[in-house]
């Protein structure tokens, strides 16, 4: 690739991922799944948000490499991606990592994440 073709694509990646991290309830999935892996069903509980929204998001914060999704039986977990080889992902994980932790939202969605029992919300 040339040069100025590889710092376009750069550009696009660094715009992307920032226009993923400018949206509130995005930067709260990431701060969840800092915790455990969750799947749609437990973070639209949490975010009190309709299943497509998340949905919507997940794939967002998926397209820029910051979390990835695994399939477990009938569930599919969302967790970060701590083997992110996109250079920008891979350098704002421990960032946001440090990020808003003295956040009301934030603490709150914790508490949420640590009792949420995916066997009592997500319907089969």
């Amino acid at each position: 690739m040339y040069g100025f073709q590889k710092r376009e694509k750069t550009m696009r990646e660094l715009i992307k991922i920032f226009k993923a991290l400018s949206d509130e309830n995005r930067i709260r999935i990431l701060k969840m799944l800092e915790i455990k892996p969750l799947c749609v069903c437990e973070i639209t509980n949490i975010l009190n948000l309709v299943t497509s929204t998340v949905s919507k998001h997940l794939s967002i914060l998926r397209d820029t490499d910051l979390i990835i999704d695994v399939k477990d039986g009938r569930w599919v977990n969302y967790s970060l991606n701590d083997e992110s080889q996109k250079k920008y992902a891979k350098e704002l994980q421990p960032l946001i990592a440090n990020w808003l932790s003295h956040n009301k939202k934030i603490i709150s969605d914790a508490n949420k994440v640590n009792s949420v029992d995916r066997n009592k919300i997500c319907s089969t």
